[in-house]
């Protein structure tokens, strides 16, 4: 289970917990914290968080997985859980280049999501992140995981006796969070091993919102 993640922003932590203090315990209103203009005036976005971003959700996470994968082929039930986010799913994404390549699952390659990233951050240094369709919130964090969703769909396919899937466990009250949101740690961390755990029959190639299989 593959659990990297920051988020590639910062935010004013005492304002951001004074306004969901005053949403209290209304769980769609949380959901949806994140899309609010109150929330996105309260974060800072630039280019080196963005880099950094990247490199832990993305390399980060693919690094560590080539590392173990001549351990897990000695496996007769070899599993890969990429913890994801639905904010990164590809109907949420506007930005030509990355639905173009990221949406094609037949011709993916690492080298092609590569480009994705690496025109992200180019967008970024270039103030052109709006313009080009990219994300305005969360940027570097929603495309580093939809990017982690698609490397995901390239390992099901070519080690096809492994089990690999990506899980999005919503909105978890962790560190990341400043301690906001719905699910507990532990509820947090039950969808990835419920996926992880799955009968040697089971899917592989799949996203999933918490119990539930979704599109990428």
């Amino acid at each position: 289970v593959n659990n990297a993640g920051i988020n590639g922003f910062t935010i004013d932590a005492d304002r951001f917990k004074a306004l969901t203090s005053r949403i209290g315990e209304d769980t769609k209103e949380l959901e949806r914290i994140f899309e609010k203009p109150e929330t996105k005036e309260l974060a800072t976005e630039t280019y080196e968080l963005a880099e950094e971003c990247i490199k832990t959700n993305y390399y980060g996470v693919k690094s560590v997985t080539e590392a173990l994968i001549p351990l897990l082929q000695l496996s007769d039930s070899p599993r890969i859980v990429n913890v994801s986010s639905s904010p990164a799913c590809l109907k949420n994404i506007s930005n030509e280049t990355a639905l173009e390549i990221l949406g094609d699952v037949d011709e993916l390659t690492e080298k092609r999501i590569d480009m994705v990233l690496h025109t992200l951050l180019k967008d970024f240094k270039e103030n052109l992140i709006e313009t080009k369709g990219w994300p305005t919130f969360g940027t570097a964090y929603i495309i580093s995981k939809a990017c982690l969703n698609a490397y995901s769909r390239i390992l099901a396919i070519f080690f096809a006796k492994f089990q690999v899937n990506c899980v999005c466990p919503n909105f978890v009250k962790t560190d990341m969070n400043h301690g906001i949101g719905i699910y507990t740690v532990e509820e947090g961390a039950k969808p990835a091993v419920t996926i992880a755990l799955f009968p040697n029959d089971g899917p592989s190639g799949c996203f999933y919102d918490r119990f539930e299989v979704s599109e990428f």
